[in-house]
């Protein structure tokens, strides 16, 4: 074995901790209560026919961020959030732009330029700025050094903490923004891509944004296909899994009567139990699980959600589906854990209606679609390259071989 090969006793760690993840058996039965919401749910996926009728808009946030470091001490960076519409099936215009196929709003910095701490506060001022950022403060009643939980400086220390958190807030600033658009009516949804949880926007201020929306009527909900969850019920998956392929499928009274459009969904709230394995205890990252409004995280209620169910045979995928906290449990500020099981049921039924694409493993296409509109792609290099040199060939400042000295990189060289 070469020295720098990684060594086998590493690799055989982490296989062990996979299978230890894995295999967890958390007892929970396959067939579930209809009162005990941490027990499967089972229904069957709206119709095929219907999914176009649904009356909700369904906005979907997202965003992304990507820096580079040139081999002659540049350094760019840039983080870009946005989100798009969809109303029966189509999309709607978010934009004031004619373009016919970018339909989604967007916000991008035009400071990005990082070869210094001064080039990174700018950024970070230029941030807090942006329109939507400015009214999210405004919402909160708050000024910066109150909302986030860490300071300026500590913000700006380097460029990926720095881009992180301007793409975050901008996602949660996006969510209030489309709130308070004027199309935006009660029963609409907002999903977001991830979690309705931030370590950039102290938990209180979150619940206060979760708790207006909840009064206006908006469906705020975060989901993810990447969570550490997800291999901690992995046992728990295969056995729905095989009880809802091998079994149920075969007796459920469906109202769709065509073999090949006859699908279960499924879907439980996390229990306690595993969230504790997952992110720890009361402290530090177990903050990011807790079921509550004070000492968490955030504004949500974790989910496992299976929202187009065929056959496993064909990897569809579960999600984790984080609700807003108010939806889920409407008395939490009095202190009641009592759940509303028919807004959790109608919500999950109507996510339905997004997730029939094969090609999307039953993932809500509108997040796919915002996903297209904000990704930062990997030539995102080339792409800086291409126009920072178009532009000083344009202007003339330099002559050619200086222009192509300052990105010849020297290691493809050698």
């Amino acid at each position: 074995m070469s020295e720098e090969s990684i060594p086998e006793s590493a690799i055989d760690l982490v296989a062990k901790y996979l299978h230890t993840r894995s295999t967890k058996n958390y007892s929970i039965p396959v067939v579930g209560l209809p009162d005990n919401l941490e027990t499967p749910q089972v229904f069957e996926i709206m119709p095929f026919g219907k999914i176009d009728s649904v009356d909700p808009h369904f906005y979907a946030i997202d965003g992304s961020y990507n820096a580079y470091s040139f081999y002659n001490g540049l350094a760019v960076g840039l983080y870009r959030a946005g989100y798009v519409c969809f109303k029966n099936g189509k999309p709607v215009r978010m934009n004031l732009s004619t373009d016919p196929v970018i339909l989604g709003k967007t916000y991008a910095p035009t400071q990005v330029l990082m070869t210094s701490e001064l080039d990174l506060e700018a950024i970070y001022d230029e941030c807090l700025n942006q329109p939507p950022l400015r009214r999210l403060l405004e919402f909160f009643e708050a000024s910066p050094q109150e909302v986030f939980p860490y300071s300026k400086d500590v913000i700006c220390s380097n460029p990926a903490n720095l881009l992180r958190f301007c793409q975050e807030i901008m996602e949660w600033a996006l969510v209030l923004e489309i709130a308070e658009r004027a199309e935006t009516v009660a029963g609409d949804f907002i999903l977001r891509d991830g979690t309705l949880r931030s370590l950039n926007i102290k938990q209180k201020f979150l619940v206060k944004l979760g708790k207006s929306l909840h009064e206006k009527r908006i469906r705020c909900i975060a989901i993810t296909k990447q969570s550490p969850t997800k291999i901690e019920l992995s046992y728990t998956f295969t056995q729905i899994d095989n009880y809802l392929q091998d079994d149920l499928r075969y007796k459920y009274p469906f109202a769709e009567k065509e073999y090949d459009r006859q699908r279960l969904c499924c879907f439980f709230e996390v229990p306690e139990v595993v969230l504790r394995s997952v992110y720890g205890g009361d402290r530090g990252s177990g903050m990011f699980g807790k079921k509550d409004i004070r000492g968490g995280r955030g504004v949500g209620l974790f989910f496992a959600a299976r929202l187009d169910y065929v056959e496993k045979l064909q990897n569809y995928d579960w999600v984790i589906v984080d609700l807003n906290i108010f939806d889920a449990i409407p008395q939490i500020e009095q202190s009641s854990t009592l759940r509303d099981a028919s807004t959790i049921r109608e919500i999950m039924y109507l996510l339905t209606s997004l997730a029939q694409e094969h090609s999307i493993l039953g993932y809500p296409y509108p997040l796919v679609e915002a996903h297209n509109l904000v990704s930062i792609r990997a030539e995102f290099q080339e792409e800086v390259i291409a126009r920072v040199k178009h532009s000083l060939y344009e202007t003339r400042r330099m002559d050619h071989t200086e222009i192509e000295n300052l990105f010849l990189d020297t290691h493809k060289r050698f």
